[in-house]
């Protein structure tokens, strides 16, 4: 091997590692699942044990093909844990049929339209003077605010989710996973 051909493929070698470790750098674990980035929401979301309820409430409003779509979408994904924390009997009668349109609402309300990673709810919370804005799909906003090095994020009634694992990129967008459900 000449050393052209042997500094080519060195060079090939080392990009290729380089194009590696950038795309394990982008996958994240949630729920045990490994996110890839180069999936949709929906395809990443059915994998995270952390998010059946979330999964199983975006089919039964008719969500998917949305969520699915090419966006981008933000979304602050609620835990399992998230939605036992609402008052019993809750999520099972969002879930019934004739709340179909209710159940919309709460899962649109988690949704806004275009990427916005931490470091950039960081700038718009910096920008601000400590807080943002964001209009949510659902129509209402949510209020993104800091705690200490925390992400929060509050609802139009005052109830505040922390984002526990921000940037889990996506084809289609970003989810940020929220401990808590925020409601319209």
């Amino acid at each position: 091997m000449n050393r052209i051909s042997a500094a080519f493929a060195i060079s090939a070698l080392a990009l290729g590692l380089v194009n590696s470790a950038a795309h394990a750098a982008m996958t994240k674990m949630v729920g045990g699942a490994v996110m890839y980035p180069s999936r949709n929401i929906v395809e990443n979301a059915v994998n995270s044990k952390d998010h059946t309820t979330l999964v199983a409430a975006v089919k039964a409003a008719g969500l998917v093909d949305t969520l699915e779509g090419a966006g981008p979408f933000t979304v602050f994904a609620p835990t399992n844990a998230a939605f036992r924390k609402l008052p019993a009997g809750t999520v099972d009668g969002l879930l019934q049929p004739d709340m179909k349109s209710q159940l919309a609402s709460v899962l649109t309300y988690h949704v806004v339209s275009g990427r916005y990673t931490a470091r950039d709810l960081d700038r718009a919370v910096k920008a601000g003077g400590g807080q943002a804005t964001l209009k949510t799909v659902e129509g209402e906003p949510l209020t993104i605010t800091r705690r200490g090095a925390a992400i929060m994020v509050a609802d139009a009634k005052g109830d505040v989710a922390r984002i526990t694992i921000p940037d889990v990129m996506q084809s289609n967008g970003v989810i940020h996973v929220v401990n808590k459900v925020l409601m319209p």
